[in-house]
């Protein structure tokens, strides 16, 4: 296949076509076809939340979200316990620290609206090259190149790059770069993403339906089902701990916050052992331990991770060396982050 084939006017055109009549219908979304100007509190949220996230996880938080929270100023201003907890089981907690600089952010330098370039974007807090990016286009009509896992798919089979990703990041770039058109530019991003996510799926690509299978060079090679190449990963170690739930007599739980650094930070939890290839003992305070049968097995970006579950029931007067007691009128399950309900789980089911 010749490059003058695959143009930005023609793959343009053959995108917008297809995406006006076949947009996802997503909660964060404008339509095509619907004049209301995007609202950028809220392409911005939904984008951090879809890092490394599906849609459908996405959807109910998001709704939960802008619910409580309908600006971006009304977020700067929640405690940010509220948000941890609403934010508990969607994972990589950073996202939800970060959100909260940058909602306040926004709000205490900008008088709560976002700025609407790519480098004015890019400086705020968690706001990485892919979300101002995705912001511009998408908010504020600007012909920037969105360039995610789905773009990065239908590059790589559209012009047939067998360059293992990560290493094929700057050539997909750049392919994505010189097809973004100046007209339409959210639309056209978010048709991309549309047809990577329905269509040109990592698996079994439905090319027989796709608006770009004329000008797919890996289709017409027959290999677009095994691109884009990826380099293989290490294995995951696995690391162990032990961790402690220990209710007092008048229902209160013993928690800790984590620290606001690091994994699981500022989230709510139980009291435990640092997680290390060898599990060590460290009860938070003198009690008459049991150990639950079974185990509490997670798996993070980098490692996995397998809980021994300790519980103990306390006197209604003790008092931690470290942590806090919550009132069962005070603890909600759904604040947990997701390892750490799957031990509460573990123990309610005994």
């Amino acid at each position: 296949m010749r490059d003058a084939e695959i143009t930005v006017c023609n793959v343009a055109e053959a995108m917008l076509a297809w995406y006006d009549r076949n947009a996802r219908d997503l909660p964060w979304r404008i339509p095509p076809g619907d004049d209301t100007p995007p609202d950028p509190y809220r392409v911005w949220l939904s984008e951090v939340m879809l890092q490394q996230t599906t849609v459908a996880a996405v959807r109910e938080y998001f709704l939960r979200f802008t619910t409580r929270w309908p600006t971006v100023s009304d977020l700067a201003a929640a405690p940010d316990a509220d948000v941890m907890g609403e934010w508990a089981g969607l994972g990589y907690y950073a996202r939800a620290r970060n959100l909260l600089k940058c909602a306040r952010v926004v709000a205490d330098r900008h008088g709560g609206t976002f700025p609407d370039t790519y480098d004015r974007l890019l400086a705020l807090p968690g706001i990485g090259p892919y979300t101002a990016a995705a912001m511009s286009a998408i908010a504020f009509g600007r012909p920037e190149t969105v360039l995610d896992g789905n773009v990065e798919r239908v590059m790589a089979r559209l012009y047939e790059l067998h360059t293992p990703l990560p290493a094929a990041k700057p050539v997909l770039h750049a392919y994505a770069t010189a097809l973004t058109p100046r007209n339409r530019p959210g639309d056209y991003a978010q048709a991309v993403m549309d047809l990577g996510a329905t269509i040109c799926t990592p698996k079994s690509p439905a090319c027989g339906i796709c608006p770009l299978r004329d000008r797919c060079a890996a289709r017409l090679a027959g290999n677009a089902a095994q691109l884009p190449k990826k380099t293989p990963k290490k294995p995951k170690p696995t690391r162990r701990g032990t961790i402690y739930l220990a209710q007092r007599s008048d229902g209160a739980w013993l928690m800790e916050r984590r620290p606001d650094h690091g994994l699981l930070g500022g989230m709510l939890g139980w009291p435990g052992s640092d997680w290390a290839e060898t599990a060590q003992d460290a009860p938070p305070l003198q009690a008459d331990w049991t150990l639950l049968p079974g185990e509490v097995r997670h798996t993070f970006t980098h490692f996995h991770l397998i809980l021994t579950v300790m519980t103990a029931t306390l006197p209604a007067d003790s008092a931690p060396d470290s942590g806090f007691f919550l009132a069962p009128d005070q603890f909600r399950p759904s604040d947990l982050p997701t390892v750490m309900r799957k031990a509460y789980d573990l123990a309610r089911s005994k």
